[in-house]
């Protein structure tokens, strides 16, 4: 029997990437004159994407503007980001060492992020972690992007993972969505970018930290194997 897949989110799951975002957001925005927004006002859109936070922030600010300003104002807020990519962005306390401790079980591990690929390797590439993981699937590389199921299958077929004995970790209801789509049990995280309790949208299990985490993919994928 092979062992687990398990498939992460990356913002808000594995990183907490908010601050290099919101810096990267403001900087958008001093482009045409708007003073800087707080994290605390984009934070929740940020599993949205990029552009979505750049929308908020404009609304937060008052400011309403054709999509081709805005598509001109995520061209800055890219090229910012790509080069301040993990100024303050740092892995969750204890997620380096719990994901290295599934890989060596042998678990199959891989990311599934509606971040740009390029960007995703980047970042977990600065933070010494893009080694741990078989396969990352952003939201550019495949035809479709979460919620679509096919976001998350296909990031197990790259990584030549097992459908059938996979599990997600997210922290959104975007991802709840995307794991009940391809039928796939899903872990929320408490500590992520959500407007609501993870609990809410109703995952299969919730943690707090990521101590708890083996346990939870050991029940899930237990649970699969036997009603399966």
């Amino acid at each position: 029997m092979r062992t687990p897949t398990v498939v992460f989110d990356l913002d808000g799951t594995l990183v907490d990437t908010a601050p290099d975002l919101a810096h990267a957001t403001n900087h958008a925005l001093s482009r045409i004159g708007i003073p800087a927004v707080a994290l605390e006002t984009v934070r929740a859109s940020v599993s949205h994407g990029a552009r979505a936070m750049l929308v908020k922030a404009l609304d937060i600010a008052g400011w309403t503007l054709p999509d081709a300003e805005i598509d001109d104002l995520l061209t800055h807020f890219l090229d910012f980001y790509g080069e301040n990519i993990a100024v303050e962005s740092r892995p969750y306390p204890d997620a380096v060492e719990v994901v290295k401790g599934l890989k060596g079980r042998g678990m199959r591990l891989a990311v599934c992020t509606n971040k740009r690929e390029g960007m995703s390797r980047k970042l977990l590439k600065e933070l010494g972690m893009l080694d741990l993981f078989s396969a990352v699937v952003g939201r550019d590389t495949l035809p479709v992007y979460k919620p679509d199921p096919g976001h998350l299958i296909g990031t197990v077929i790259l990584a030549d993972g097992d459908l059938g004995r996979t599990v997600m970790v997210g922290d959104s209801e975007t991802d709840v969505l995307t794991a009940k789509a391809a039928g796939i049990p899903v872990i929320g995280v408490t500590f992520g970018y959500t407007h609501a309790p993870i609990a809410s949208f109703g995952p299969d299990a919730v943690i707090d930290h990521y101590r708890d985490l083996a346990n939870a993919v050991d029940m899930l994928a237990a649970a699969r194997v036997k009603g399966g």
